[in-house]
């Protein structure tokens, strides 16, 4: 692990200094791993750390913590893949502690926490891959007993047909042969679809059992010859057989063989999921897909109960509206952004939030997402002001501007457009003291939205501190986009807190500290008679 922190080891919970030079603090080990684990994409260059350094410090984090408490460990793996929604980082996280409390010859808990990390299907394989890619071939009991409790609860015929293709290094038959599931199904019609995922890997016998309805049906689609696929979509029971069959739409475009015309959209949208949808408002529009079938999806992407059972990143609807070329998206867009963010608390009195606009939050989140932390911290910043009855909405960076908003019942969409607009009017340093001073006006909280590397402010003759740019008795809520090491904010003081992570999630973290209380719980567990959630 020497690339953990290299050149800036330090005691957690000691003063230290931000990348840039800025008073800081160091957390504990369970807070900076929670903290790093909401914001990391593994194997994703940051401004201030190389993919190799931050990956190597999020290991080390989780083999500490892991070693010290397995139930602890196995509830956070559980929860960061849940409601957090972070797929790798839960992954490498749940393999990573296994192995180090088996190093520490630690046996406990071991199988629930490789378990808590699969809640897809091609998760088992995943999971099964990093582990021989990291630590050989050599797989434990423990790893095999977790991963085949998960191919009990997730290997499906949909699942089989979507996840079990030639691209995975580990099918769904290498799996189940590792980790001897398949003689002991869960369920009647299991051990024929075992059987079969076996059968098609190995090149024996390929034609689905009878029981197997959804896998019959989708080869009966395939054996059509290719001249003949096109015109099935035109009949009138197109979309049932689409969906009865499990095709996807990737599945489709694979089996025409040819372009994704209008019509070949509209009978597989009916049977495509949320996320599908979504990505793919821009091909909508390239088809040709007509007005009355778009404003049915329109009408099911702004339905607060496709929403929440979505579960997307808030900032996913901003990538669609920015990606999508006609205007008939975006009403439908703004309704499933507020509808996303329905957990960001209504706080009383009058709140500051100031979001940095400095160079290294315009960073994209992931190589593959065209989305920035900036994006996020405008996103956040804009919907709490919607919110809010009384914000007052600041950019920093070398200097501030204030942002007015129009007046409540506008888009937050566009609103969130305006401000970044404005990234780069005010510079691309991080003088965060400078902001806070100059923009705190009495309020009753502060929210700044940050990486929380602070330049250095030395206004007076001496370096100041950002938890001291406010009086000590106003909470300042730190939202901390990227997780790095040090941070601006002391969590140590009263009122002082640090949240993080991309999804509604953190916005029921500033209700719940917001209410104030006594001893902090995790966010996964039920806080006691009067204390708030952990940072």
């Amino acid at each position: 692990m020497s690339k953990f922190n290299r050149g800036r080891a330090q005691t957690r919970g000691a003063s230290t200094v931000t990348y840039e030079g800025g008073a800081a603090v160091t957390r504990d080990r369970r807070s900076e791993l929670v903290l790093l684990a909401v914001v990391n994409m593994v194997g994703e260059q940051t401004f201030y750390e190389t993919a190799d350094e931050r990956d190597d410090r999020f290991r080390t984090l989780v083999h500490e913590v892991a070693v010290e408490d397995g139930d602890w460990t196995a509830r956070f793996v559980g929860w960061l893949r849940g409601e957090a929604q972070m797929r790798s980082a839960s992954l490498v996280a749940a393999a990573e502690a296994v192995y180090a409390r088996l190093a520490a010859g630690l046996h406990g808990d071991n199988r629930r926490i490789i378990d808590a990390a699969c809640q897809r299907a091609d998760e088992p394989g995943e999971l099964l891959a990093y582990w021989i890619g990291q630590h050989g071939r050599a797989v434990p009991k423990p790893v095999k007993r977790g991963l085949a409790d998960a191919v009990r609860r997730l290997y499906t015929e949909r699942s089989l047909l979507k996840y079990d293709t030639a691209g995975h290094g580990f099918r769904f038959a290498d799996v189940l042969e590792l980790v001897h599931a398949a003689p002991h199904p869960d369920k009647p019609w299991q051990g024929e679809l075992f059987r079969h995922a076996l059968d098609r890997r190995h090149g024996r016998d390929t034609t689905p059992p009878e029981p197997l309805l959804t896998l019959r049906a989708r080869a009966e689609l395939t054996a059509l010859p290719v001249a003949e696929r096109r015109a099935v979509l035109e009949r009138p029971d197109a979309t049932e057989r689409l969906a009865r069959a499990g095709m996807t739409w990737e599945a489709l475009a694979g089996w025409l063989q040819g372009p994704m015309d209008a019509t070949a959209w509209q009978a597989v949208l009916p049977s495509m999921g949320y996320m599908a949808a979504l990505r793919n408002l821009r091909n909508l529009d390239e088809a040709g897909v007509p007005d009355a079938v778009a404003e049915r999806l329109a009408a099911r992407l702004a339905d607060p109960d496709e929403v929440a059972r979505s579960r997307q990143f808030p900032y996913r609807f901003l990538s669609a509206y920015r990606a999508a070329p006609s205007q008939r998206w975006g009403h439908a867009l703004d309704r499933a952004l507020t509808a996303a963010t329905d957990n960001i608390p209504e706080l009383p009195g009058r709140t500051l939030v100031l979001v940095d606009t400095s160079g290294s939050m315009t960073c994209r989140v992931s190589a593959r997402s065209a989305m920035r932390h900036v994006d996020v911290g405008a996103l956040f910043g804009v919907a709490l002001a919607h919110r809010g009855c009384a914000v007052d909405l600041v950019g920093f960076a070398s200097k501030h501007f204030t942002h007015r908003l129009k007046p409540r019942g506008g888009s937050v969409l566009r609103d969130i457009e305006a401000f970044c607009a404005r990234i780069g009017e005010v510079g691309h340093g991080t003088e965060t003291v400078a902001a806070l001073r100059a923009a705190y006006d009495g309020h009753d909280r502060v929210v700044i939205v940050s990486d929380m590397q602070a330049f250095t402010d030395w206004s007076g003759g001496r370096s100041h501190a950002v938890s001291d740019a406010i009086p000590a008795h106003v909470p300042m809520f730190g939202v901390n986009t990227t997780g790095y090491a040090p941070a601006s904010i002391d969590t140590t003081r009263p009122r002082r807190y640090e949240i993080g992570g991309f999804s509604d999630k953190l916005f029921t973290m500033v209700g719940l500290l917001s209410a104030g209380g006594g001893r902090a719980a995790w966010p996964w567990e039920e806080p006691p008679a009067g204390a708030t959630a952990a940072p």
